[in-house]
């Protein structure tokens, strides 16, 4: 899954969480439209295209990330 935003590092991934930022998830492709609402997704990023250099396990509230790992 990604994130809302394409972030480069994970690091400014945990920044935004952590300003209080509201950042929600999705799923490209013809697996898309059913993202929790609640739960433990897995992130990766930066978005296609670019090569995936960070992974991230993440906590979702409502559809928003409330923390990540």
């Amino acid at each position: 899954m990604y994130t809302d935003i394409n972030f480069k590092t994970k690091k400014a991934l945990k920044e935004s969480i952590k300003a209080g930022a509201r950042i929600g998830v999705f799923q490209p492709g013809p697996f898309g439209g059913n993202e929790p609402r609640d739960g433990i997704v897995y992130l990766e990023g930066p978005h296609y295209p670019a090569a995936h250099s960070w992974y991230a396990r993440a906590v979702v509230k409502n559809g928003y990330i409330i923390s990540v790992k």
